[in-house]
């Protein structure tokens, strides 16, 4: 098939450092490049991908070093290019939430639109009532309940490259790992007080957002002079097999309903079993006594923290082989892709004989 990937501008694809949405996109264009499709991926310039480029900015909005700078104006070039060259495509696969849905609505029977984020958001459910015809991808099931009634297509977990991931058969650095971005709802402190209560190691791999400085400077920065904790900073994907292949456990203590938890998986792909709050997409993610434990409070993960060392880690990256790599996503996606243009085939005929 011609398949379109749209990725958004903020980050590179992949990322050079954080970002879940377009390491996604990244992995999955690949994946369809290397199961046979033809794939043009739109984003920024610095993209490393196997299909072709299409590049509507020079730079990822995260990595321009200009001060001021227009996500809206850049995401609009975008899909007025996209729109422009629409025709050469069976499937649009849009990544950019909804920003599409005013300027597609002829083809929205060839589209299909994965949601990222979260959605108990003000004025989303109006937003997603208006522009019904646009089918929707979630990225795991408990992403829907704040929207019921979407025109959901499918869920599709996402998948990561399994080569990309360094499979570790033991936890040589025997450290707690909490690796992402630091932010109230993902709860630093949290990982903080399981590492003290269980007397293990911390290592923090995280960026600070200027919108979270204040709440780092405040809330987190004076917990980080306790001995268990080391604060790293961000890192890349060069250092992630390394940082998390020799964690005894990746500690994901959330605190909000996370879509899908890129990390949980990456953890999976080294080896490492993760320690979750049961939030979100956890439980579709944590085979609980299998790739790690799903907990309620921090006494429950200290305990989890012991008890860990007892699984296989061959078993936890078995089962990341078996759900959560980029093949098996670029696998669904394209029974999607099908499946689409069935259908609009479909309401084609109907619409000619009417």
């Amino acid at each position: 098939m011609k398949i379109a990937q749209i990725a958004p501008l903020y980050e590179s694809v992949p990322p050079c450092m954080y970002g879940g949405t377009e390491r996604v996109v990244a992995h999955l264009t690949d994946a369809l490049v290397d199961h046979g499709h033809q794939v043009t991926l739109f984003a920024s310039g610095e993209a490393r991908t196997r299909a072709t480029l299409v590049a509507t900015r020079s730079q990822a909005l995260r990595l321009d070093p200009a001060i001021l700078k227009s996500d809206l104006a850049s995401h609009l070039s975008m899909l007025d290019e996209v729109r422009r060259m629409a025709d050469e495509f069976d499937v649009l696969h849009f990544h950019t939430d909804m920003l599409h849905f005013p300027l597609f609505e002829d083809v929205a029977g060839r589209t299909l639109t994965t949601l990222h984020g979260r959605l108990d958001i003000a004025d989303l459910p109006d937003t997603y009532r208006r522009w019904k015809k646009y089918p929707l991808v979630s990225i795991s099931d408990n992403q829907r309940k704040p929207l019921p009634d979407g025109n959901w297509y499918a869920t599709v977990h996402h998948g990561v490259a399994a080569d990309s991931y360094r499979f570790s058969g033991s936890a040589r650095g025997d450290y707690l790992a909490f690796l992402g971005r630091i932010s109230p709802e993902k709860r630093p402190d949290r990982a903080i007080e399981i590492a003290k209560l269980s007397g293990v190691p911390l290592r923090i791999a995280a960026k600070v957002d200027n919108v979270d400085r204040e709440y780092f400077e405040r809330e987190i920065r004076p917990l980080l002079d306790h001995p268990l904790v080391e604060f790293l900073g961000e890192i890349g994907d060069e250092d992630k097999s390394q940082f998390l292949g020799d964690a005894r456990a990746l500690l994901f203590p959330i605190d909000w309903p996370e879509p899908f938890g890129l990390v949980m998986i990456e953890a999976m792909a080294c080896g490492t079993p993760v320690i979750a709050w049961r939030c979100g997409s956890v439980p579709e993610i944590v085979d609980s006594g299998v790739t790690g434990y799903i907990v309620d409070d921090v006494a429950q993960a200290a305990e989890a923290v012991e008890t860990v060392r007892r699984l296989p880690r061959s078993r936890v990256r078995a089962t990341f082989d078996e759900r959560f790599t980029a093949q098996a996503m670029a696998q669904h996606y394209a029974q999607l892709y099908w499946q689409l243009a069935r259908d609009s085939r479909a309401s084609l005929l109907e619409g000619e004989a009417a």
